[in-house]
């Protein structure tokens, strides 16, 4: 499979890209190295190789989520412009 002119261009116009011919070719060729590449890779005997879903095994990195209470909760609800109770009043968006 190899890429066009006419398909870069295309694609091109999809992205809302205004390239110049040199820039079209430019990219057309690098298109089709890519593709070349990719076809080469396919060649490849990957019948003993087990399936990849992250190239680096790692676990989770947060911490727990443990509901906490807020140490100066008054301090916070003075600054508050509106209030309902202990809540934050905010306008609806929606």
């Amino acid at each position: 499979m190899t890429i066009s002119i006419n398909d870069a261009k295309h694609v091109a116009d999809l992205a809302r890209l205004d390239l110049s011919e040199q820039e079209l070719a430019t990219y057309t060729e690098q298109l089709n190295q890519i593709l070349t590449y990719a076809q080469e890779l396919e060649k490849l005997n990957t019948d003993q190789v087990e399936p990849t879903y992250h190239s680096i095994e790692t676990g989770t990195v947060l911490r727990e989520d443990k509901a906490a209470d807020f140490p100066n909760k008054a301090g916070l609800i003075q600054n508050a412009p509106e209030i309902s109770g202990t809540s934050f009043v905010v306008p609806r968006i929606l």
